[in-house]
């Protein structure tokens, strides 16, 4: 089989990187440092495969669905313009993507920013000496100028039987404390103003480097949870916590909350309310008592609102086992769920486990399950029906304004639509009367002065 067509290099006249980012917003922060890096370099970034001159596909390989979506978008950047090098998390598995595009230019694995640099050295050379001033200090994002992801730490320690996460980041590494702060007070400076902390594992930030001290703005600070959810909460912005697993400390945030210092919101993978499928599973803190500890925390912060995740038909779940999960989800009540049908994912072993679910089953668990979600969505934003909130304005059209309150994250949750917030910008802080609600929205008006 030919190669696709490659332009020749006296064609070019300039140095412009194409760039796609899939996967999770950990991957999208890995997309903003490499795009920083090269933009600093003088390279110029296009909005189109036909204008650039070499492509980079940041992929995602968690699940098959996500490795074949990647899979399809490298084959559109070859067909389209024919010089792409791949990164991300399938790249950890090269042999899966030379296999099915062979042309590719170069593979490199998650987080390995040096060598995707090198690969586009070497394919597309700088067009000249690096100035560092045509990059703005809070560098390259992919997110609206009002929010941006800020990532802790690479990799995790947990050996959960669903997920192959260690072996294709590695195990836990943290920033230190006061790279995250200056990194964070950079954005702010710039204009941000709401902080999406991510991680693998937020609430095993610093473990791996001994929580170690650092001194910033005059303070001393350890890496650890809740300095840094304390540090953050003096910079004036929003900080939203995602990824935190339920482990005891966690509940020392609770306070920060209610204080108003972070935002009463915590994304806790939860995945399962049966305490035998979270044991087959392998999950950190599974024998925790979480109902107990939800009750505990909202009592602590009555606003709290909590979202999580979970996964039906895993391998072995009986019937029994599902109803529990059902019961617990009702027991719960948590705020914003998604679900996902277990896949299996090549190298993890729950391949192992024995009674996989079939696909007829898992569709009619995920339907129930969903069903049952909607109903407790729909009654707790029912209750804000009459509150006063403040929002941040994502996006405005003629038919008005799409925003967010504390209690929604971008992307993964509801919005609040502003029926008379065609005049707002988006970026902008805005007071609201929450005037109707459906399932997952929220219907509001500007507040009267």
């Amino acid at each position: 089989m030919n190669p696709p067509h490659r332009r020749p290099a006296a064609a070019r006249r300039s140095a412009n990187i194409g760039f796609v980012s899939l996967g999770c917003p950990k991957a999208l922060v890995d997309s903003e440092r490499i795009l920083t890096t090269l933009r600093a370099e003088g390279y110029g970034i296009s909005p189109s495969y036909e204008q650039a001159d070499l492509v980079v596909v940041n992929t995602c390989g968690f699940i098959d669905a996500a490795i074949d979506e990647s899979l399809q978008t490298i084959g559109e950047a070859l067909e389209h313009n024919g010089r792409v090098i791949v990164t991300g998390c399938l790249g950890a598995r090269p042999e899966r993507i030379l296999e099915r595009h062979p042309h590719v230019l170069k593979v490199t694995g998650p987080h390995d920013y040096a060598g995707v640099l090198e690969a586009v050295h070497q394919h597309l050379p700088p067009p000249h000496d690096p100035f560092l001033d045509l990059v703005p200090p809070q560098g390259i994002r992919l997110t609206p100028r009002h929010y941006a992801y800020l990532k802790i730490s690479e990799g995790c320690n947990n050996s959960c039987s669903f997920c192959i996460i260690p072996a294709l980041r590695g195990r836990l590494a943290s920033r230190r404390i006061d790279e995250v702060l200056a990194e964070a007070q950079r954005l702010v400076d710039a204009g941000v103003k709401e902080l999406l902390v991510i991680s693998q594992d937020t609430s095993a930030y610093g473990a791996d480097i001994r929580y170690r001290g650092a001194t910033w703005r005059g303070r001393e600070y350890e890496s650890r949870f809740m300095d840094l959810a304390r540090a953050l909460g003096t910079l004036g912005s929003w900080v939203r916590l995602h990824y935190v697993y339920p482990y005891p400390h966690v509940d020392e945030v609770i306070g920060l909350m209610a204080d108003g210092q972070v935002l009463p919101y915590l994304d806790i993978p939860f995945q399962h309310g049966s305490p035998t499928v979270l044991k087959r599973m392998r999950r950190p803190a599974h024998a925790e008592n979480v109902l107990e500890r939800i009750t505990q925390w909202r009592r602590g912060c009555p606003e709290l609102t909590l979202r999580s995740t979970f996964i039906v038909g895993f391998p072995g779940e009986t019937d029994a086992e599902f109803e529990e999960l059902l019961q617990w989800l009702k027991a719960a009540q948590l705020d914003r769920v998604g679900c996902f049908k277990y896949s299996p994912v090549e190298g993890a072993s729950a391949n192992a486990i024995e009674g996989h679910v079939p696909p007829q089953v898992q569709q009619e668990r995920y339907e129930r399950f969903m069903e049952c979600a909607a109903a407790i969505s729909t009654e707790r934003l029912q209750r804000r029906v009459g509150q006063r909130v403040r929002v941040l304005v994502d996006a405005v059209d003629e038919h008005g304004a799409l925003a967010r309150s504390a209690a929604e994250a971008p992307e993964i949750d509801g919005i609040v639509r502003i029926e008379d917030g065609a005049q707002l910008t988006p970026g902008e802080w805005a007071e609201v009367d929450i005037c109707a609600a459906d399932t997952y929205d929220l219907q509001a008006r500007i507040a009267a002065p």
